[in-house]
């Protein structure tokens, strides 16, 4: 089934990881392919799905302290809140980097313990509170000086 799409775009495509996703931007369309359903887009349109992905990919999250930048590139930025320096700020290549680095520490830990996986200064310090206030992480402070987490189970 091939649709065609043309003006706004408000298109929500769902498929499986199993699918086949393929992208022919020659002619004067955009000619998407995910499993078995086709859609042609103008260019304007695949210019807005770009973009709408993009903004999908990249989205900041908020906590008490600390914050995360998901990048469209797939890193994951930890940074204290309202910090205008890069001094506050840890850059993973990836969530999943976090969460092994999560996994790998102890169950009650410190910042002494994010030293030992390369992180320096107040950057291991600021991770503890991270892995404490994001949900992700079932985590919480022990202890605010010196800065201790424990692993919940």
């Amino acid at each position: 089934m091939c649709r065609v799409w043309h003006g706004v775009l408000s298109l929500l495509v769902a498929f499986s990881a199993r699918d086949e996703i393929s992208v022919d931007g020659e002619g004067e369309s955009v000619v998407v392919t995910i499993g078995d359903e086709t859609l042609e887009l103008s260019r304007d349109a695949a210019k807005e799905l770009k973009t709408g992905v993009g903004d999908a990919l990249t989205r900041r999250e908020s906590f008490f302290r600390t914050a995360c930048v998901h990048r469209e590139d797939g890193s994951y930025v930890v940074e204290r809140r309202n910090a205008d320096s890069t001094g506050n700020s840890a850059v993973f290549e990836t969530f999943d980097e976090v969460r092994r680095l999560f996994d790998r520490l102890p169950e009650t830990f410190d910042a002494d313990d994010l030293s030992k996986a390369g992180l320096t200064g107040s950057r291991r310090h600021m991770l503890v509170r991270h892995f404490a206030e994001h949900p992700g992480f079932a985590c919480e402070l022990e202890s605010r000086s010196p800065i201790r987490a424990r692993k919940l189970s």
